[in-house]
């Protein structure tokens, strides 16, 4: 926020200079250019969300209409979404209406939700309702991998006081261990440095994983993965 702030005017200068001339092309420069220019956007986004202003979130949501490439449209919707923008539910809906036929662009727009930086748990909920999105299902490997290894890696919506991310993990872990055990066992060492957590996440994360390992018909794969966890030696 900081940098947003102090940087204002730069951030506005290098999204108008950095907007490639012409159609889309791959080119080192051109993608630089758009890198920079997403860059600038997320930034002004972030600082108009801190001040009231509604003008870059306005141009942010345009641009996640009417951008001819994924990485400008992505950009502008990763902006308003990391900013917490009132604009990025309507953004959100109207990306996914665009590329729901789209496995690959689908599993980038639920990775994109849990990885945003947290903000009063909202994030955490969200997550927890991408779980029961139409479009979600712990059958599908890739699918599961994008929101919950997501969301594992979000480190302020994981690991909460309250114990809830790691109750939620808990939970997602047993229900793929039927499914994937493969994918369960990566999805299980989400805390295996669970003893370097200071409290009180350490005692809850300590219980999450008993509770996983307290499965009678666990898999062969996540059972290693959690056994040598409790043991300290993950």
């Amino acid at each position: 926020d900081q940098l947003a702030r102090a940087l204002a005017a730069d951030w506005e200068w290098a999204f108008e200079a950095h907007q490639p001339q012409g159609g889309y092309r791959p080119d080192p420069v051109s993608s630089g250019m758009r890198a920079l220019a997403n860059l600038a956007l997320a930034n002004l986004v972030r600082l108009s969300v801190k001040t009231g202003d509604t003008v870059w979130p306005g141009r942010a949501y345009q641009r996640v209409k009417d951008a001819t490439n994924m990485t400008d449209r992505f950009g502008a919707l990763s902006a308003l979404v990391g900013a917490h923008a009132e604009l990025a539910q309507p953004a959100l809906d109207r990306f996914h209406a665009l590329f729901e036929a789209d496995p690959l662009v689908v599993d980038k727009w639920f990775t994109l939700q849990a990885m945003t930086p947290e903000r009063d748990g909202q994030v955490f909920q969200r997550v927890k309702q991408l779980s029961q999105h139409k479009d979600f299902t712990l059958k599908n490997p890739n699918r599961a991998r994008a929101l919950l290894s997501s969301f594992v890696a979000n480190p302020a919506a994981f690991h909460r006081t309250d114990a809830a991310g790691y109750v939620f993990w808990a939970e997602k872990v047993l229900e793929l261990d039927g499914i994937n055990p493969q994918v369960a066992a990566r999805l299980s060492r989400a805390l295996d440095g669970w003893r370097k957590l200071a409290e009180p996440y350490r005692s809850a994360a300590k219980e999450a994983i008993s509770r996983v390992a307290a499965k009678a018909d666990l898999s062969a794969d996540v059972r290693e993965v959690i056994t040598r966890a409790l043991a300290g030696e993950a």
